[in-house]
């Protein structure tokens, strides 16, 4: 037995990964159905293929997604075009101010008929859940998706319900110093995977949209291109895309800089840790390796770790974002030479 550059365990001669890792077949699949959904979501996306690749990681890596940006620059557009172009439950929440906890989880109603209550599902229950301008309804109304996005299931009046898989809810906000939004609180942001900004399109693509969306909306075209059974089948062949000790270490390191910096005042949990090791697993898997590699943890740094970090008073001042803040830690923390 001898142990490859990535860590792993190999046979002594054909080099047959023994530790249960993903296969060629998985990679194939990984490979077949990103461009599936890729393909059809550029179709209704106009240039934005790294914002497109970003939502699919994340799906493949079992997370959730908050798009945040400006009105009118297509994030609702982005996640209806997923939910379409998988073969699974879709429900929509229009987040307002009046919206009840109880109209995201569901309720107890009293059948008379039968003389006891009746659980009626509320709109979590889905496979993709879109969630349309989240920090418009009250944080008791944003809370009600704790239990859901963290542990896959919902407790109403003591009995808990178990939710479909595959999960995942995307959300869209606008920056908070729009008027009449409220402020996700840490624990909510905590929740989601990964964080994205739309942007403005590129002339060349504006145009192309103006072309193209005057007559009709292109997600009237749009077709599943997969169903929520071979979702699951990738969600678990990313799962076991190997990630060596040294690119573990590293995540930590990248975590635990994050707690001791000067320019944050939150660094990031060990949650955010782990969502940015299973991210990492995707993003390999669609480059086609089946091992991680520092590049995949530093692609995704600042889309997972971000939104997670609360900036320290002379980084506010300084008018420094945040994703500035994981660049530089990116530039101090060493990377494994081992890994490479």
């Amino acid at each position: 037995m001898t142990t490859d550059l990535t860590g792993r365990t190999t046979g002594p001669v054909t080099g047959v990964q023994q530790n249960g890792d993903a296969g060629l077949a998985d990679l194939d699949l990984v490979r077949q159905v990103s461009d599936r959904l890729a393909g059809a979501m550029t179709s209704v996306i106009e240039g934005k293929p790294d914002v497109v690749r970003t939502t699919i990681t994340v799906l493949f890596a079992g997370g959730h997604l908050l798009i945040e940006d400006v009105p009118g620059v297509g994030k609702t557009m982005l996640a209806k075009a997923l939910a379409r172009s998988i073969d699974a439950t879709v429900r929509r929440i229009q987040f307002t101010p009046d919206l009840l906890p109880s109209d995201v989880t569901g309720v107890s109603i009293f059948n008379q008929d039968q003389r006891r209550f009746e659980f009626r599902p509320g709109a979590i229950f889905a496979n993709v859940v879109v969630g349309d301008e989240i920090n418009r309804a009250s944080p008791k109304t944003q809370s009600a998706l704790l239990e859901s996005m963290e542990e896959r299931q919902v407790t109403v009046d003591g009995t808990t319900y178990e939710l479909q898989s595959p999960f995942i809810v995307m959300a869209t906000q606008n920056p908070i110093e729009m008027e009449g939004t409220y402020p996700l609180p840490e624990a909510q942001r905590d929740r989601f995977m990964a964080r994205i900004s739309m942007g403005y399109p590129s002339a060349a693509a504006e145009l192309t949209m103006l072309e193209s969306h005057g007559a009709h909306s292109p997600l009237d075209d749009l077709t599943a291109v997969t169903d929520a059974a071979t979702i699951s089948r990738v969600v678990e062949a990313v799962s076991r895309v190997h990630a060596s000790a040294a690119v573990r270490q590293y995540i930590v390191d990248l975590a635990t800089r994050s707690r001791t910096t000067t320019a944050l005042r939150l660094g990031a949990s060990p949650r955010a840790a782990l969502q940015l090791l299973r991210a990492a697993r995707a993003h390999a898997a669609l480059e086609g390796r089946d091992h991680v590699l520092p590049d995949d943890v530093q692609q995704l740094a600042a889309p997972v770790l971000a939104h997670r970090i609360m900036p320290s008073s002379e980084t506010q001042l300084a008018r420094r974002t945040t994703t500035e803040v994981v660049h530089d830690l990116l530039r101090q923390v060493p990377v494994p030479a081992q890994a490479r």
